[in-house]
């Protein structure tokens, strides 16, 4: 008990003095699950909001695979991109692989498909509620697209929130193409599992702490853009 309240105790000091291997990690992670999560979103609502309004062949499948990879265990997608990566693999001449690139590109891949459902079930709402008003104003299709996405853009938003939170609590994918490597590849997640398996808790804890702030933080900014979007949806 009293090595729990030191390991605590040196947490908080930890988090308080503002450590710099700890700022370091912290930074990184925040880079890292920032880009993948921008990219992600880039991709993903592009691809959800196609699906949600033009019809083309092929349509349905990618639907199903992307709610498919929803589910996809991070390990597998991590042993992928690793494969993709190495110098065996079609683009390990790049030298990607251990790299904080590689964290992205494993993020991306598991934010992708969130993203992408996500937007489609969004905008294929909104499309249902404005259908006919936009029929009669005789809008094309990227005109209708444009205006369904600036309508939408509370709830997108809460979107790209909920990738974040997914690509910053993921460790699975990212230890096995980034390594862990200290002061290259190590993030939140990985540094936890490390610092747990030596025994050194306090910085495990001061870590698990951050990133449990920031989850609550994420939560606490959708619940306030939902609130917000269901304000703009009945003014």
């Amino acid at each position: 008990m009293q090595d729990f309240a030191a390991s605590f105790s040196l947490a908080f000091s930890l988090i308080f003095s503002a450590d710099p291997e700890l700022a370091e990690i912290v930074l990184l992670s925040l880079k890292v699950s920032l880009s993948a999560t921008l990219a992600a979103s880039a991709i993903g609502m592009s691809l959800g909001a196609a699906i949600a309004i033009f019809r083309f062949p092929g349509r349905g499948a990618i639907l199903v695979i992307a709610n498919a990879m929803m589910g996809l265990p991070p390990v597998v997608v991590g042993l992928a991109i690793y494969m993709l990566l190495s110098n065996a693999g079609p683009l390990g001449g790049f030298g990607l692989l251990y790299s904080p690139t590689a964290m992205i590109i494993a993020q991306t891949v598991l934010v992708t498909p969130i993203a992408t459902a996500l937007t489609r079930q969004v905008i294929a709402d909104l499309h249902g509620e404005y259908d006919e008003q936009l029929r009669s104003l005789a809008l094309g299709p990227v005109d209708t697209l444009t205006t369904l996405l600036w309508d939408a853009r509370f709830s997108l938003i809460t979107v790209a929130l909920a990738g974040f939170g997914r690509a910053i609590a993921e460790v699975g994918a990212v230890i096995i193409v980034g390594g862990n490597i200290n002061h290259v590849t190590r993030v939140m997640t990985t540094a936890i599992a490390l610092e747990t398996s030596k025994g050194d808790l306090a910085l495990a804890l001061a870590l698990g702490l951050i990133l449990i702030g920031i989850s609550i933080a994420v939560n606490a900014a959708l619940m306030a853009l939902k609130g917000t979007a269901r304000r703009f949806a009945y003014e």
